[in-house]
């Protein structure tokens, strides 16, 4: 290896599922992307990876076969990166930036990670069942790629620590709930984080001076209440079941559905989990889970595709009024991910009838297409309402350069 002529500055973003790993090369000193890609199917024979140049005019390649485990995974993404001059063995990557959905109450900001973290985060399996083993996996195969370098876990719980107890805390026996680690810790937090702070760049302010709901609106989707660049709350809960009207997920439900249904369809425990988080939700309701396909049929006139959308557009009222109050007062309310993003018939829908609340829409602004932060409601209007493109790699390649970069983690 030669030696970098600047210090390093290069972050490797890693978004390891049970069957898939994501990534991301960025460059910290521009915030530039050098390459990203998608190993998919690993365990099957049928995996794929799909790795993009991002500088150098390089094309996308795909390489297709079996890929048994983590490790191949990422053996091949490496190989793949050093093709493009960017290999895992680079003096200029600083760090190894990984998303883990579950850090609890510990871990409320991004963590250099030691065998201490591993195991508190194998501790947190039992409320993280289908992320945390998968992020772990991801974790020590890098690890073992390079011992050498700063490993970082960045956390999606972790924005939302600052939640008060009177937010946080369910209604039940404090002694179970403490024994247990049941609360509610919210997800999505890399979004929420980003997009609360990109709102507040857009408003000409600082993030300290406002209050904002953002909506993240995906496959999963969440809301959350920031105060001066503080949560004080957020619809999902213990898991990333509770709050919104999801894709496949029900979102905030009567918990005794759950007795009901053991007791009169006769279902256990695997089978109403099984319905509650991959049966319910849009699919649940009309059969699909893209928007753009439920759109589509609403304009042929199929009610079931439109009452879908009306409990989608029904809950996410409930939950803009509800941190209206919580707040006391909104400067903005910011719309983001796939489905908040792209589909301005939902952020129409969500806004109409709150005039009163200050927030209103204007159609021609919101009707409009793009991939930049961008006001869609009209200059009379008491509460901006924002389209804030999240992202998310960036958000963790950004927390994960700052702490290798801090004096306390240089003299570790």
């Amino acid at each position: 290896m030669t030696a970098p002529t600047t210090a390093p500055a290069r972050v490797l973003v890693l978004n390891s599922g049970s069957s898939s790993v994501k990534y991301q090369l960025l460059d910290m000193r521009d915030d530039s992307r050098l390459a990203q890609g998608l190993v998919e199917r690993i365990g099957e024979g049928t995996s794929r990876l799909v790795h993009t140049p991002l500088q150098g005019g390089g094309a996308k390649r795909e390489a297709h076969g079996p890929i048994p485990d983590h490790a191949a995974a990422l053996k091949a993404v490496a190989a793949e990166l050093a093709a493009d001059g960017l290999g895992l063995d680079s003096p200029e990557l600083a760090a190894i930036g990984h998303r883990v959905v579950h850090g609890g109450l510990r871990f409320t900001e991004p963590t250099v990670i030691d065998d201490e973290v591993l195991a508190e985060i194998e501790r947190l399996v039992p409320v993280a069942p289908l992320h945390n083993p998968a992020n772990l996996t991801g974790i020590r195969t890098a690890m073992a790629l390079r011992p050498d370098l700063p490993q970082i876990a960045v956390f999606d719980t972790a924005f939302h620590t600052t939640m008060p107890e009177s937010a946080a805390r369910y209604a039940i026996d404090v002694e179970t709930a403490d024994a247990h680690r049941i609360r509610r810790y919210g997800f999505h937090g890399t979004s929420h984080a980003y997009v609360s702070r990109e709102t507040a760049r857009l408003l000409g302010r600082e993030p300290a001076e406002v209050n904002v709901i953002v909506l993240h609106l995906g496959n999963g989707a969440s809301a959350s209440a920031v105060r001066g660049g503080r949560c004080v709350d957020t619809s999902m809960g213990l898991t990333p079941l509770e709050g919104l009207v999801m894709g496949t997920r029900s979102g905030d439900i009567d918990p005794a559905v759950t007795f009901h249904l053991k007791r009169v369809a006769g279902m256990d425990e695997d089978e109403v989990d099984v319905l509650l988080n991959k049966k319910s939700g849009l699919v649940g309701l009309c059969g699909d889970n893209d928007m753009r396909e439920i759109r589509r049929r609403i304009d042929e006139g199929d009610e079931r595709a439109a009452l879908a959308f009306d409990i989608y557009v029904h809950r996410l009222k409930k939950y803009i009024g509800a941190y209206y109050a919580v707040l006391g007062r909104v400067d903005a309310v910011a719309f983001t991910a796939g489905v908040g993003e792209n589909a301005a018939p939902v952020r129409e829908a969500a806004i109409a009838g709150l005039e009163e609340l200050g927030l209103a829409v204007d159609a021609g602004l919101n009707s409009v297409r793009s991939d930049e932060a961008r006001l869609i409601s009209p200059e009379y209007a008491r509460v901006a309402v924002a389209v804030v493109p999240t992202d998310e790699e960036l958000e963790i390649a950004r927390q994960s350069y700052a702490l290798v970069q801090s004096p306390a983690s240089s003299n570790e």
